[in-house]
């Protein structure tokens, strides 16, 4: 399993509860599309996880800019991921983020608010934020491997699942 998560500024540590923290614990991979805040988020992560991919969001310290990327690249079960916390340009500058970099997807944070968007080239994912969801909903995202591509959620902290689609083909909702 993958599970993804964004936006969990903490001073301290991961801060992770219910759901998110079994599912971050439970993962092979990690991903974090930025904003831990300081180092020690960072280390908790690393510690919490099996692996972890990720970059560096608008809201890190001097220590996680040095440890971290602003965008990168990784494939897992054939699906190409491009990994940034922000784009200025919004959806048209994600799918370009995507193209530039071969990517199927394109994972992301900054809105603190979860999104799945299949952009007829590129499918957009945002976890939203486990810490200060933007709507009421502290969310992240699993995806289970399937023999082409993954099955994914949008679940909440508590396990509810909000939303189902598949990586690697048609976006369901």
């Amino acid at each position: 399993m993958i599970t993804i998560v964004s936006d969990t500024h903490s001073e301290t540590g991961h801060e992770l509860t219910g759901r998110t923290l079994e599912a971050v614990q439970a993962a092979d991979l990690v991903v974090h599309a930025g904003d831990f805040t300081t180092e020690a988020a960072l280390d908790a992560f690393e510690s919490e996880s099996n692996r972890l991919v990720a970059v560096h969001g608008n809201n890190a310290t001097s220590g996680v800019l040095d440890r971290l990327p602003k965008v990168r690249t990784f494939e897992e079960n054939g699906i190409r991921f491009a990994l940034v916390h922000r784009h200025r340009s919004g959806s048209t500058g994600l799918e370009l983020l995507g193209r530039e970099r071969d990517a199927d997807v394109v994972v992301f944070g900054h809105s603190h608010r979860h999104l799945v968007e299949d952009t007829g080239e590129v499918l957009l994912l945002n976890p939203g934020s486990h810490a200060r969801p933007r709507g009421g909903l502290p969310t992240h995202l699993e995806l289970e491997p399937r023999e082409e591509g993954f099955g994914g959620g949008v679940r909440r902290r508590d396990g509810e699942l909000l939303q189902e689609f598949f990586v690697g083909g048609v976006v369901e909702s």
